[in-house]
């Protein structure tokens, strides 16, 4: 296996010139031999990204689906990290979709495989996605179960005993445990009131010794577009404490699925503000032996934090489709953010105090002063009625303040793509009748390439699209279609659902109506629930977040279920959208309902041997200027059905 470039390089020769010779042998005569088809949707795209790579710059790829874009993007960022010494980055939609590109049937083990050559791949996780011992060891004390004794048995010895790791060794990933659910999880994972840096057990941690090991990468780095933004936030911060930035510095970006990177921006840019957190946070200061002044400080604090929440529950509006409420600024809310935010601030100069009497446990002390500088800080902004979005989150006895800003084009543009390197954006939807301006704008991009190149394949052979049509609140004759059509495809079935009140109601509803296996997003690690369905040819996917980047080639999936029209819910975010534009349901809930179901309906053909159904179920109220547009984007007319 070879770890270098593939091809000879002479010093009078273009590293460029010799890249584009190599890549044309690729697709005309090895790819072709290996049983891979040559496309010229392919062989179009691979020297439209040579321009990119070569000129350092943006480029928009916009590829139908079965274009093979993901072997083409491989090609020219690893070659390009070998050429550069640095490795490439591939950011990926969420967290969820990072594992299908290393996955054993992927196309990096394919390309490995044919080519010869060893590709250094690694996988940059967020830190919710390992696991914390501080907290693992509080659960053990407090809620012991089965489930936290297989995670002890699971552990490396050298996380138990005080002798050294001799050798790299993984754990401690989400993916360790594909039988937690995702709420198990929550109670052992890494969380926000961790603070790692003054942590003891730091150089034993799962997540710290990962984070090491993707940093020397020398051809590709996976990761998440949240994950990469947070990068891009947080660089210059972790720099000052000491520490590392979140990615080593690398020489070209991917973004996968690229037209969701605006609002994974957003996301790395919002201020989180739990009222649980800010409780636990204070009385563990409580269990120090700090002065009584400081002890009523906290005691009102605790008080204010409560009245605060309550009043913010009290005058929010839950959304529809949605777990985020619009917020009234009733005078009420203000009052008791304002008492709050006093309060706070009168704590932190109580803290200075407390620290130069070293009564504090250091560990405890820096996590609470900083949560409490971040706290601060986004109160104030709350108040001040900033030029941002905020909402509420209420689930289960957790309540959740977020401050996300609207705009973030500014930033991006001057911290990302002022870069010279290449920025690739993959994905078969990124503009408006082939005009990229509108997620250009958004991102801050000023010049860019572009390129769009339609699928190879046959549509209408393959695909048979149904758009049954159903009365507002008959939810079982909705029900029967369904189990029909999955009796029909003998389950290899994706069923997609909006919101999580779709999925309980589904969820309830086919309990015991299903003759195959059946999995739920949520009940364990998504990534295991995939690879189930994927290797149990007559099973049955629901899921909320993979209508786009799921690429399951063959019999698998033969069956596409839309259980209703994703148009945006009705929540703060998208509310703010609509204030900024003329016309809200063309310029924001229609586009955004359409690219989706485009996403959607691209999940059934993968390959050139796929073919199947996809059931996009109707409202009968539906109107006809709607009904048509619909019709219009999809890739074979559609069959109507009463």
């Amino acid at each position: 296996m070879q770890s270098k470039i593939p091809f000879e390089i002479t010093k009078s020769e273009s590293f460029y010139d010799k890249l584009s010779e190599w890549i044309g042998d690729l697709f005309y005569d090895i790819l072709p031999e290996a049983g891979f088809e040559l496309r010229d949707e392919q062989i179009f795209m691979a020297f439209q990204l040579e321009k990119a790579f070569k000129e350092k710059k943006v480029m928009f790829a916009e590829a139908g689906v079965g274009t093979g874009k993901t072997i083409v993007y491989l090609l020219y960022a690893i070659m390009y990290a070998r050429y550069t010494n640095m490795p490439a980055v591939v950011a990926c939609a969420d967290e969820t979709l990072i594992e299908q590109l290393v996955k054993k049937e992927g196309d990096i083990a394919k390309l490995e495989k044919i080519l010869g050559l060893n590709f250094d791949v690694r996988l940059a996780k967020s830190r919710d996605q390992y696991l914390c011992l501080k907290k693992l060891d509080h659960v053990k004390q407090t809620d012991f179960n089965d489930d936290i004794a297989d995670i002890y048995e699971q552990l490396p010895d050298f996380v138990h005993n005080d002798g050294s790791m001799q050798k790299f060794e993984k754990y401690g990933d989400r993916r360790d445990f594909p039988a937690l659910s995702d709420e198990s999880w929550g109670k052992v994972n890494w969380d926000a009131i961790q603070d790692c840096f003054t942590c003891e057990k730091r150089h034993r941690c799962g997540l710290t010794l990962n984070r090491d090991f993707y940093r020397h990468s020398t051809d590709l780095i996976i990761c998440s577009h949240d994950f990469y933004m947070e990068h891009i936030w947080t660089k210059e911060s972790r720099k000052r404490e000491g520490q590392l930035p979140l990615l080593p510095e690398h020489s070209s970006v991917v973004f996968d699925e690229g037209h969701l990177l605006e609002f994974a921006a957003q996301k790395a840019l919002s201020y989180r503000f739990t009222d649980a957190t800010l409780e636990t946070l204070l009385t563990r200061l409580m269990e120090n032996e700090v002065r009584e002044k400081t002890l009523y400080t906290i005691e009102e604090a605790l008080l204010d934090n409560d009245k605060f929440f309550s009043s913010i529950s009290e005058f929010s509006v839950p959304s529809q489709g949605s777990d985020k409420q619009m917020i009234t600024l009733n005078p009420q809310v203000i009052k008791y953010g304002e008492k709050l935010l006093s309060k706070l601030q009168q704590l932190e100069e109580e803290l200075v105090f407390e620290s130069e009497l070293y009564v504090i446990n250091e560990y405890d002390l820096r996590i609470v002063e900083e949560y409490l500088e971040q706290i601060t800080y986004s109160l104030s902004l709350f108040l001040k009625e900033m030029n941002g979005i905020t909402w509420f989150e209420e689930v289960g006895y957790e309540r959740t303040l977020v401050i996300m800003p609207k705009m973030v084009e500014e930033v991006l543009r001057d911290e990302v793509f002022s870069q010279k390197k290449p920025f690739i954006f993959s994905s078969a939807t990124l503009s408006n009748q082939k005009n990229f301006a509108y997620i250009a704008n958004g991102l801050g991009v000023k010049e860019f390439l572009s390129f769009s190149v339609e699928s190879p394949f046959d549509y209408e052979e393959k695909m048979e699209i149904y758009l049954p049509t159903f009365s507002k609140d008959n939810r079982d004759e909705k029900l029967d279609y369904l189990l029909n059509t999955i009796r029909q495809s003998e389950g290899r079935a994706l069923i997609l659902l909006n919101n999580q009140n779709e999925m309980k109601q589904l969820k309830e509803s086919l309990k015991g109506s299903v003759e195959y296996p059946i999995y739920f997003e949520g009940d364990e690690e998504i990534s295991t629930l995939v690879s189930k369905f994927q290797n149990e040819e007559h099973a049955i996917l629901c899921t909320i977040h993979l209508w786009e980047g799921l690429d399951i080639p063959g019999r698998s999936l033969e069956n596409i279920i839309i259980y209703s029209l994703p148009f945006p819910p009705n929540d703060p975010v998208f509310t703010a959208k609509r204030e900024g534009v003329e016309d809200p349901y063309r310029d924001v809930d229609l586009p955004y309902m359409l690219l989706r179901l485009k996403q959607g309906v691209g999940r059934l053909i993968r390959s050139e041997n796929d073919r199947g159904t996809v059931h996009i179920m109707l409202q009968d109220d539906i109107s006809e200027e709607l009904l048509q547009t619909i019709k219009d984007v999809l890739p074979t007319k559609p069959i109507m059905t009463a």
